[in-house]
C-alpha cells in the first residue's frame, strides 16, 4: 500500500493551491477528485462571468491573464488546466473518495483513504489529509412533494432548452437572478419565487438593477414572501401569507443554494454542527477534531456559503501545508 505525506481530496482552486504548496515543500502528495478538474467551475453556466478580477482567482503566483475585467468560466477552466500542467501537479480525476479512516493513535497515526473509480477500488495511506471538497455538489433541498420530478432542476446551465416554456425559478440570490434574466431573454415565460421580501443584496451589482427593472415592468413575474409547498406535473403550488396558489410550470429551477457534504465529513470522523452544518475546525489552523485532517476552501462553511469563495479559499492551502510540513520536519 502506498503511503504519502498528504492526500488532498478535491481538485478545485483551494485543493490545487494546497497541491502547489506540497510541490514547493517537497512533500509526497496526491490530489483525488471524483469529477473533472475544478468540477464546480465546470458545472457553472457556460456564459457565466465571475464577480471578481482575474488576479483574485490566481493560485501559486501564476498570472491569470484576461482581456476582461470580469473573467469568464471558459477562461478560468483554461487557467486551472494551465496551472496543473505548469506545476506538474499529481491529480487523479474521476475517482471518488469514500471515507478516510484513522489507523493508530497520536501524531504518528496514519490515515487509510479508500476511493473508487471506473477502473476499480483503491486504498492508500497518508500522514495527513486535506479535505477541499467544497459545497457545490450538494444542493439545498426544499423537502417538498414533487421535488424529484424530471422537470425539476437544482442546477442551471443555459437558457435555450427552455425557449417558449413557462419556467418557475425559485431563489433570490445570484444563481436565480442570472438564470431568470437569461431565460427571459431566451424567450421563456419566467416567474421568480423567493421566500423573502426582497432580492438578496449580494447579487452582482450589474445584475440586480437589471432584474429589478424587468420585474417592475412586468417582463418577469415575481412572488416575494412566498414558499413552494408542492410540485406536480405542470404546476408549482406556492403559499403567500397563508394563501395557496398555483403557478403553471413546464420546468422548475430550484436555485436555493448548496451546502457541504455533511455525510462524507462524518464518514471521515469530522464533527458537524447539527444546526449550522459547519464542520468543526480551528479557525487559525483549519485542523478538524481529527488530528492531521484539515479543511480548506468552501468546505469550512455550512448552510451559509457566503463567507468563503475562491478569492479567500485559495489562501487556506499554503497555511495548512506549512503546518503539515513543520510537523513532518520538512
Amino acid at each position: 500500500m502506498v503511503t504519502r505525506d498528504v492526500i488532498i481530496v478535491g481538485a478545485g482552486p483551494s485543493g490545487l493551491a494546497a497541491a502547489i504548496a506540497c510541490e514547493r515543500r517537497g512533500l509526497d502528495y496526491e490530489v483525488i477528485e471524483r469529477g473533472v478538474l475544478v468540477n464546480s467551475i465546470f458545472n457553472f453556466p457556460p456564459h457565466m462571468a465571475f464577480f471578481t478580477t482575474p488576479e483574485l482567482l490566481e493560485i501559486g503566483g501564476l498570472p491569470f491573464v484576461s482581456p476582461f475585467e470580469k473573467p469568464t468560466r471558459f477562461e478560468a477552466l483554461r487557467y486551472y488546466r494551465r496551472v496543473v500542467d505548469i506545476c506538474t501537479l499529481k491529480v487523479s480525476l474521476g475517482q471518488a473518495v469514500q471515507r478516510v479512516v484513522r489507523r493508530g493513535d497520536g501524531p504518528e497515526g496514519l490515515f487509510v483513504v479508500r476511493s473508487h473509480s471506473a477502473s476499480g477500488e483503491r486504498t492508500q495511506e497518508a500522514r495527513a489529509v486535506v479535505l477541499a471538497v467544497g459545497y457545490y455538489d450538494q444542493p439545498n433541498l426544499l423537502g417538498v412533494p414533487g421535488e424529484g420530478l424530471p422537470h425539476v432542476h437544482h442546477y442551471y446551465k443555459e437558457a435555450h432548452p427552455f425557449y417558449g416554456q413557462r419556467v418557475v425559478v425559485v431563489g433570490g440570490s445570484n444563481s436565480a437572478a442570472e438564470a431568470a434574466l437569461e431565460l427571459y431573454r431566451a424567450g421563456a415565460k419566467v416567474t421568480l419565487v423567493h421566500r423573502h421580501a426582497t432580492l438578496s443584496s449580494s447579487i452582482k451589482y450589474w445584475v440586480l438593477p437589471d432584474l429589478q427593472n424587468r420585474i417592475n415592468e412586468g417582463s418577469i413575474a415575481a412572488r416575494f414572501n412566498t414558499r413552494v409547498t408542492e410540485i406536480t406535473p405542470g404546476v408549482v403550488w406556492v403559499e403567500t401569507d397563508g394563501q395557496r396558489q398555483e403557478l403553471p410550470a413546464d420546468a422548475v429551477l430550484l436555485l436555493t443554494g448548496y451546502h457541504t457534504d455533511r455525510e462524507f465529513l462524518k464518514r471521515c470522523g469530522v464533527q458537524v454542527d447539527s444546526v449550522t452544518c459547519v464542520p468543526y475546525h480551528d479557525a487559525d489552523t483549519f485542523e478538524t477534531n481529527v488530528p492531521n485532517v484539515f479543511l480548506v476552501g468552501g468546505v469550512i462553511v455550512g448552510v451559509d456559503t457566503a463567507p468563503v469563495f475562491i478569492e479567500n479559499g485559495r489562501l487556506h492551502g499554503e497555511k495548512v501545508i506549512g503546518l503539515i510540513a513543520s510537523r513532518l520536519g520538512r
